[in-house]
């Protein structure tokens, strides 16, 4: 055998204690899907779906801003389109936009400096929602503003960092290792994750997107564990530095500092939130914090999917009463949810 079969052979006949490993990353859970590596794992290896998605984590409360600021006078709601069919309490910004709201989709964040300069007497109010990986352009895009002395271009804040909300996961004792995000690890670099590897004594690895790497990653953490070690391996060094980008990281410490966020799915998690600094609070759409009362939907297990007690197919709303044109709960929301490519990719048919 060479190359990555004895790899495959080894998840294969692996006979040892039950594992379950997790992938926090939307798109590692849809490239796990398109190459078809469970049917590569053992029964004993259990690979789960993780919050990768920021979209689908966010609180149905936060949607309702949006769609208010939407149908106010003089402004405009500008958002990615994935954030479009995410339901909030009273509708999704399709609705809203069908009611006369005034809604932009964009692919660049950046893209608001001209249509502000633009538009002087319209409010640009940015549906800033991401992880790690987009929090610098929004700085970037605050700063920007505040040099050009534009005053019309507003933040909807829902960017979250994914270390508290492993945490959580960690606390809950359902994961025995971490296939560790991809684009959020070049942001935070592979040492960001050193403090929760010794605080609970798992294993971390950090990989690309392509079927052999996460095939070796999974073969890394499966290995790390059957010898009863723990550490971070970082399997994708081309792109993921050991401390990570020092320039986003500053930018985000400038501009943003930690705050309290509601996940949905999982609640009201410590610190695993961003909100703007003193110095450019000027910038937000809203004074006070989204505060988030989530009625549960009988029958959805998303926090269980989440968290990984179970994957998408075990909860009996997924393919039925929820499918990705009726989304029930916060997995099936967008494309890059756990449900929500479980779906795409025929998990619901098999």
């Amino acid at each position: 055998m060479t190359g990555i079969e004895p790899i495959i052979h080894y998840l294969k006949t692996y006979r040892g204690k039950p594992l379950t490993l997790m992938e926090v990353c939307g798109t590692h859970t849809s490239a796990i899907m398109k190459n078809g590596i469970r049917e590569h794992l053992s029964p004993q290896i259990r690979l789960v779906s993780g919050p990768g998605c920021p979209v689908c984590v966010t609180p149905a409360a936060y949607i309702d801003h949006a769609a208010r600021f939407a149908l106010m006078e003089n402004h405009v709601l500008v958002t990615f389109g994935d954030m479009m069919k995410v339901p909030g309490k009273t509708g999704d910004l399709y609705e809203a936009r069908s009611r006369g709201g005034r809604i932009k989709m964009i692919y660049s964040p950046l893209s608001l400096l001209d249509l502000a300069r633009e538009n002087p007497d319209t409010t640009f109010v940015m549906a800033a929602v991401g992880f790690e990986t987009t929090a610098p352009v929004y700085a970037m895009l605050v700063k920007k503003a505040r040099q050009m002395g534009l005053k019309n271009i507003k933040l909807l804040l829902a960017v979250k960092t994914i270390l508290p909300a492993m945490e959580a996961i960690l606390q809950e004792g359902t994961v025995d290792g971490f296939i560790c995000p991809g684009h959020v690890s070049a942001i935070l670099g592979a040492s960001a994750y050193e403090p929760l590897q010794k605080r609970y004594n798992k294993p971390f690895t950090v990989v690309g997107f392509e079927g052999p790497q996460l095939l070796t990653a999974i073969y890394d953490l499966v290995q790390q564990l059957e010898r009863g070690t723990s550490g971070v391996h970082n399997l994708y060094p081309s792109v993921v530095e050991k401390d990570g980008n020092k320039k986003a990281q500053a930018l985000i410490d400038e501009v943003f500092a930690p705050c309290d966020a509601w996940w949905r799915g999982l609640g009201l998690i410590k610190g695993s939130g961003l909100r703007l600094r003193d110095a450019f609070s000027d910038f937000n759409a809203l004074d006070e914090e989204i505060q988030e009362d989530e009625a549960v939907i009988s029958g959805c297990r998303c926090t269980d999917v989440i968290t990984g007690r179970i994957n998408p197919e075990e909860c009996p709303l997924f393919g039925k009463a929820c499918t990705p044109t009726s989304p029930k709960g916060a997995c099936m929301v967008s494309s890059e949810g756990a449900c929500g490519i479980w779906y795409g990719t025929g998990r619901s048919r098999q």
